[in-house]
């Protein structure tokens, strides 16, 4: 036969029906696509929904998909069916029909291809077009009243279908004990960018992460477990992207189930086995993998933003409409739109999710963003809503570490210390009190003697421990530790939104001079103050979080807001000088320190002294050389002061064993002038045992004060100080 004579290649539907493929009625569960081998079950839950198509795609580049299927069962809400004959790897999306009607909180519409909630991976990223909004762009007067009728087939992020066996071998939990945890925060691209020993192919990646010399430095860096900024899937922002900016954070999620792609060494589709490789890496050397998760809100935005996903899909179920006008969302983060897990099958997907980042992804735990929109069931904070207990009674929940970023925007949305027993929190007080005592300002003793000894003011009530306190001074949010010594005001111009945006309380510092200096006073100033706050953070009782890059001295230019700075900006620089080295070691030793020293990371509160009978854990050492009075904490003049913590008799391990440490002097000086103090004659005053000598502990001698000092002698602790001393009886 000549070549013009030949038959066409079949279309790829021709070639799906030659291939077999067709569609059964399925099973409701489990929600997503779900490969057995043969086919693929695919399960969409829409209480509203007349009628549901599944979209199959042959390739991203496709602008129409090969074949279409009618759902052919409904149960319940659920809408299935099981398609014969398709493999791992098969790109897929939804229409779903049903009433356009939003002043009831109604926005189907099935022009729009829209990704599966429970999508675990994505098969085709979004590219920005109009046909993605549910409304016509170019209908001014009615705005999101109107209805589009533009196909977004060419455009929207499909999901693909993942095969869930992976070679785990013997992975396993590192399970760190709450109080031996030390937390660093990182981002996957910021920390691997530009790192000069990681293969430039995977630098940004989660295998860029898992490379050796990036492990050597989280060990050597003393840290236990690793919490990585969002890696649920996210949405590049149309505005950010039209000035140049990217959604660099990722606090705006496009999927609960997939990872992100972008962080993929080879396409979007192996960002699940990477993500596990990953996991894998951090676990063989020991390394706790937490990450953030963003269930109160998601990137679909106001009722003015694109119809993606939940939406499109039923935006009266999966979000909080305003109960005066249902066409408007509830907003209680700031976004534009709250989702709603006082629904049964919205709380389900948030359930689903999280266990199938445990038990499918091997992560060890999450850090809830604006956790209190997980409280709200109607408008209030209720730590005793669904979330709440559905997650306390789960078997697998119940087991991970659990933190909680205590506050959202709306009202009564702060509530540090009113998560229940199992959670730890971001505790913002410790954090602004630390910033604001080395700072400089003044009336702080009380408050900072209390953050530091475990806020039992916020935990001990309700029968919490001290490790409910993730203890920060610095966070992805706000200003680096670099920039909190070395700038006053925010600098968040190349946000380009008129450095409107980020916080305006940092309670920082910039030793005279506003950003780079050259003045060596100034910069040993900042290096002096930068080791204080470490210092805190490491011997505060709790858990402590550090900001990675924090360790090499990163600075953001003073931006404190860097969400869309995908740049050198937010990527670590490895580079150190002389001077970020020095630091570098500081940090490694006083990790390595504290790990040595349970008496700083104590599994029950602070007992205070009881000199009559000798029995006590902390006695508050005023510059006099006695114990301070109720006087003295009201002393707004007093800028230094420390406390004794008794090594006897520590509380054992959790094995049961013994365990006994020595006594420490900590002395802190806020002041701008040296402080005297005066040395207990005793080993810390809360028994009768003599004391040969103070010896300055080595990982806090700074030069000036280091060696022995004799009992009852003086100590001068400089400005912006703070130390540490060992009795040696």
């Amino acid at each position: 036969m000549d070549a013009d004579q030949s038959s066409p290649d079949p279309s790829p539907s021709v070639q799906k029906r030659q291939q077999g493929v067709h569609i059964r009625p399925g099973k409701p569960y489990p929600r997503g696509a779900t490969w057995d081998g043969i086919g693929v079950n695919f399960a969409l839950h829409s209480a509203h929904a007349e009628k549901v198509e599944l979209l199959l795609f042959d390739d991203a580049d496709d602008a129409e998909p090969a074949l279409t299927f009618a759902l052919p069962e409904r149960t319940g809400p659920m809408w299935h069916g099981y398609v014969v004959n398709l493999r791992p790897g098969q790109l897929y999306g939804y229409r779903v029909y049903g009433p356009y009607d939003p002043a009831n909180g109604h926005r189907f519409n099935p022009n729009k291809v829209l990704l599966d909630p429970y999508a675990k991976a994505i098969g085709r990223p979004l590219r920005w077009d109009d046909s993605l909004f549910g409304y016509d762009v170019n209908d001014e007067e009615n705005e999101d009243l109107s209805f589009s009728t533009t196909d977004s087939a060419p455009y929207a992020p499909l999901g693909a279908v993942v095969e869930e066996t992976f070679a785990w071998g013997n992975d396993q939990s590192p399970e760190i004990p709450w109080e031996d945890t030390i937390i660093y925060e990182t981002h996957v691209k910021g920390m691997t960018k530009k790192h000069p020993e990681v293969p430039e192919p995977l630098q940004g990646t989660y295998l860029g992460l898992a490379c050796e010399p990036v492990i050597e430095h989280l060990k050597k860096l003393g840290v236990t477990t690793v919490q990585l900024l969002p890696v649920h899937a996210k949405l590049q922002d149309r505005h950010l992207l039209e000035k140049g900016l990217r959604n660099y954070w990722g606090y705006n999620t496009l999927a609960y189930f997939a990872p992100e792609p972008e962080y993929s060494s080879s396409g979007p589709v192996t960002a699940v086995r990477d993500f596990k490789m990953m996991v894998r890496a951090l676990h063989d050397a020991g390394l706790e993998v937490i990450i953030d998760v963003v269930y109160n809100h998601t990137c679909e935005g106001t009722q003015m933003g694109p119809t993606l996903s939940l939406r499109g899909v039923d935006n009266q179920t999966y979000y909080k409409l305003n109960p005066d006008d249902n066409r408007y969302y509830m907003d209680y983060t700031g976004t534009g739109n709250t989702l709603d897990p006082g629904d049964s099958y919205v709380l389900q997907m948030i359930m689903d999710s999280l266990r199938y980042w445990v038990t499918e992804m091997h992560v060890d735990g999450f850090r809830f963003d604006l956790a209190s929109a997980l409280a709200r069931e109607l408008y209030d904070v209720n730590m005793l809503g669904s979330f709440f207990k559905v997650v306390q009674q789960d078997p697998i929940l119940s087991q991970v570490k659990l933190i909680a970023e205590p506050w959202d925007v709306g009202p009564g949305g702060y509530q540090v210390g009113s998560f229940p027993w199992q959670w730890a929190e971001w505790n913002g007080r410790y954090r602004d009190a630390l910033r604001r005592f080395w700072r400089g300002d003044e009336g702080l003793t009380g408050e900072v003697a209390t953050r530091i000894a475990g806020s039992s003011d916020l935990y001990e009530r309700s029968g919490r421990r001290p490790f409910a306190s993730i203890n920060f001074v610095t966070a992805h949010d706000g200003f680096t530790l670099q920039d909190q010594v070395s700038y006053e005001h925010k600098h968040n111009e190349e946000n380009q939104e008129g450095n409107e945006d980020g916080h305006d309380h940092n309670y920082s510092v910039n030793c005279g001079v506003e950003g780079p200096t050259t003045n060596p006073q100034i910069i040993e100033c900042r290096e002096r103050r930068k080791r204080s706050l470490m210092t805190s953070l490491m011997l505060s009782q709790g858990v402590p979080m550090i900001l990675g890059g924090d360790e090499l001295s990163h600075t953001r230019r003073g931006n404190n807001n860097p969400y869309c700075q995908d740049n050198d900006i937010t990527w670590y620089n490895w580079d150190l000088n002389e001077r970020e080295q020095k630091f570098l070691d500081f940090v490694q030793n006083l990790t390595q320190f504290r790990k040595e020293h349970p008496s700083f990371r104590r599994r029950h509160f602070l007992a205070p002294a009881d000199q009559e009978n000798g029995t006590g854990d902390v006695l508050w050492w005023h510059p006099d050389g006695r114990e301070m009075t109720r006087d003295d904490w009201h002393d707004d003049g007093l800028r230094a002061f420390g406390y004794l913590l008794r090594g006897k008799d520590l509380e054992p391990d959790p094995q049961g064993r013994p365990r006994r440490d020595d006594s420490f002097l900590v002395l802190m000086n806020q002041g701008s002038e040296p402080a005297p103090i005066e040395l207990p004659k005793e080993t810390n005053e809360l028994e009768d045992v003599s004391c040969d000598g103070w010896d300055v502990v080595p990982e806090l001698a700074d030069g000036t004060l280091e060696g022995r000092y004799d009992p009852g002698g003086v100590l001068r602790l400089r400005a912006h100080a703070m130390t540490a001393l060992s009795a040696d009886r």
